[in-house]
């Protein structure tokens, strides 16, 4: 079983990376082969805690597909596009910038995917607007997303594990990881100018217009504007207190989502559209194939072997976890991967190569590392899912060649931060 479990999840791999297939197609093939094999059953697919479908990410995604697709009736993504283009003056590395600094800061406050859902419109407005390709903007977004929302507890769905398995909470996170998710997010914007360099163009003559635009009429319903705002408001303030609430993100975006669908008063069906359907599916198949390979014991035999190989040494244990967290979640999701190695990480700090710091390597490895492909983070699942429907498709190799370097220089820095602070000067 277990070989076939792999063989699968490499075929279906390999044919999501090479786009010989549609990645909806080649995940839900994948995860109905490991049905039928009954690698996986039903039971374990679809209510499992460790190897079934994420349903509360589902569900998070679909409640805040919703309330984007309210906002987005309202003009204001239309104003926030010529608003950051007239800020930048039309300079496409500046735009960049403010792009990529909202998306970071609002990651940390709020969670990746949610950020992500919200800037994506934007950014491809902005780039229509400016006549030129919003996928170097998008990109460049979903490495800034996941970069930014390793500081808090609540800015990456693997932190929410990594937090409850732990005891940590939302101070111990930005505490220990804010600061290097922000020297990391600086090198990132000083790297992305020359990343990016080739295909930060505008076109002059769109530029001018753009700067005689007033971002004030794009507002096409101030009252529905005004009730989005307070409902937006009320689920991020959800989001920051859920551990106090005792409300799970997924049922507060649900709810948020119910609440605006009811005082918008517009049609149902034509909401329905703008949801990121094939996204969602994909998610869904995705996790069964993760589930299945939870299920045979790839994953945590794999944890399991790099823990061996420590010694007990702590030093050798932080590098390991935070190398072959990095390494795992750019292949898996690095959610139903958190979700199989928490356990590991958990008896390691028991041991004489444990500590806290290991927890910390397991969660910038797994934050980080998720850059590093198409399908490493959901942040990137859904701005791909966005880009695709709005007829800018990213390729899964397009996007390997700037992930894949990001990340690299990204676990170097991960791992100098956490030698010096944790036992240089512990």
């Amino acid at each position: 079983m277990t070989i076939a479990a792999v063989a699968v999840f490499v075929g279906v791999y390999a044919l999501i990376a090479t786009e010989r297939v549609h990645r909806v197609v080649a995940a839900l093939a994948g995860a109905a082969v490991m049905l039928v094999l009954q690698i996986i059953d039903a039971e374990d697919a679809f209510h499992g805690v460790d190897t079934g479908v994420d349903w509360e990410v589902i569900f998070l995604l679909l409640g805040m597909m919703l309330l984007v697709a309210v906002v987005r009736r309202t003009g204001l993504f239309e104003y926030l596009a010529i608003w950051s283009a007239k800020r930048a003056r039309g300079r496409p590395y500046r735009i960049l910038v403010i792009l990529c600094l909202v998306t970071a800061i609002a990651s940390a406050l709020l969670d990746n995917v949610t950020t992500v859902l919200l800037v994506a419109p934007v950014t491809v407005l902005i780039a229509e607007r400016l006549g030129t390709s919003p996928v170097p903007y998008l990109i460049a977004e979903v490495l800034a997303s996941n970069i930014g929302g390793t500081a808090t507890l609540v800015g990456d769905p693997p932190n929410i594990i990594i937090g409850s398995r732990a005891g940590l909470s939302y101070t111990d996170f930005l505490v220990n990881l804010g600061p290097i998710a922000l020297l990391i997010l600086i090198i990132f914007l000083i790297l992305a100018r020359a990343l990016f360099r080739s295909d930060l163009t505008a076109d002059p003559d769109r530029v001018t217009e753009v700067m005689e635009l007033d971002e004030r009429e794009a507002i096409q319903d101030p009252g529905l504007l005004i009730r989005s705002g307070i409902v937006l408001g009320a689920v991020t303030v959800g989001f920051l207190l859920h551990s106090i609430l005792h409300y799970d993100p997924a049922i507060i975006a649900l709810l948020g989502a119910g609440v605006l669908l009811a005082v918008a008063s517009l049609e149902f069906g034509e909401l329905a559209r703008d949801v990121e359907w094939e996204t969602l599916v994909f998610f869904a198949g995705l996790f069964i194939m993760v589930g299945a390979l939870v299920k045979v014991g790839v994953i945590e035999n794999v944890a399991r072997m790099a823990a061996d190989a420590t010694g007990g040494s702590a030093l050798l244990a932080a590098m390991l976890v935070l190398v072959v967290s990095a390494v795992l979640s750019g292949v898996v999701d690095n959610i139903p991967y958190v979700a199989a190695m928490a356990p590991v990480v958990a008896s390691l700090t028991a041991g004489p190569s444990g500590g806290e710091v290991l927890w910390w390597a397991l969660a910038l490895g797994a934050d980080l590392g998720g850059n590093a492909t198409a399908v490493g983070a959901s942040a990137n699942v859904v701005v791909l899912g966005i880009a695709d429907r709005s007829g800018y498709p990213i390729r899964f190799v397009h996007f390997l060649k700037y992930g894949v370097l990001v990340t690299a220089i990204s676990i170097l820095v991960a791992a100098a931060y956490l030698w010096i602070r944790y036992f240089v000067f512990s």
